[in-house]
């Protein structure tokens, strides 16, 4: 579906891009991972035609500076950083729809899902909405329509735990449809979304490898966090994830999304010395209890 063939991107005397061939079919979902500055953001705004380069580029063998209009038709796409658009909300829902002959209603819905009210918001300029509300009604654009290729640049760096978990699962309703590239700067936001790795490094493919896909998107967690001692931080940071305390400071209850689980597990390590039992289970599964202390 998308072809990359010997694709080289120079700004005056650097060179971004070196060589980069690449394969993605359909049904691929595809973390493209790097530091920053490995490429990644380049590699995509050529692939959405915003670029001149040299090589090959092809989505269903169009040429995405040839036939910009009909490849971003076919494209759903999430930056990653907001444009500083002055369009409000309402007006900007009606203008996307319309590029890619859309229901507006069907991106607002979307939007409800994700948590953004969007009616609500409908005179609102977009530039004046928090970063949160930006990404939401971004990924609301992108997955509120038909779309054989997603293209997202780190979608979920402003989202709250609930916002994440609509996300998942409505990644989940278009996984077998339409193929999907997903940067990030760190795997273990992403990991749990694809099928398959490719990592940059200094504009080059570093490694292109396929990964386990056992982790059903629209999954949950039901996870139960004993501490030790009391700890403020900890108790703050399980907060943000919706947690609450469950009869005591040391013992707390909440919800993950299973996409999300690295990231949780990252955010626990670094409270590994208070921490003093973990148990996570799916629904209608025995816990999985981790005695630490």
């Amino acid at each position: 579906m998308i072809q990359f063939s010997g694709v080289v991107k120079r700004f005056r005397r650097h060179q971004v891009l070196q060589q980069i061939d690449l394969l993605i079919e359909r049904g691929q979902r595809v973390a493209l991972v790097g530091s920053n500055g490995a490429g990644k953001t380049t590699l995509i705004r050529c692939l959405l035609g915003e670029y001149n380069y040299e090589g090959l580029i092809t989505i269903d063998g169009m040429e995405p500076r040839k036939h910009r209009q009909a490849v971003l038709s076919r494209v759903g796409f999430v930056p990653q950083l907001p444009p500083p658009l002055r369009m409000p909300v309402g007006q900007l829902i009606r203008f996307a729809a319309s590029l890619c002959n859309a229901d507006p209603a069907r991106m607002q819905g979307v939007a409800d899902q994700l948590g953004f009210d969007a009616q609500r918001f409908r005179h609102q300029p977009f530039v004046k909405l928090s970063g949160g509300q930006k990404q939401k009604l971004l990924i609301a654009i992108a997955l509120g329509r038909d779309s054989e290729l997603l293209v997202m640049d780190e979608p979920a760096a402003n989202l709250d735990p609930d916002a994440r978990h609509s996300m998942f699962r409505l990644l989940a309703e278009k996984q077998d449809k339409a193929a999907m590239l997903i940067s990030s700067h760190r795997l273990d936001e992403v990991a749990s979304l694809v099928n398959r790795v490719v990592e940059m490094d200094q504009g080059r493919i570093v490694l292109d490898d396929e990964v386990v896909d056992s982790v059903d998107m629209a999954s949950r967690l039901a996870v139960n966090v004993r501490m030790t001692q009391p700890e403020g931080a900890f108790a703050k940071a399980l907060s943000q994830w919706g947690f609450s305390e469950s009869g005591d400071a040391c013992h707390w209850t909440g919800t993950i999304a299973g996409p999300d689980r690295l990231r949780f597990l990252g955010m626990l390590s670094r409270y590994a010395a208070i921490l003093g039992a973990l148990e996570m289970s799916e629904p209608d599964a025995s816990p999985e209890k981790v005695d630490v202390a």
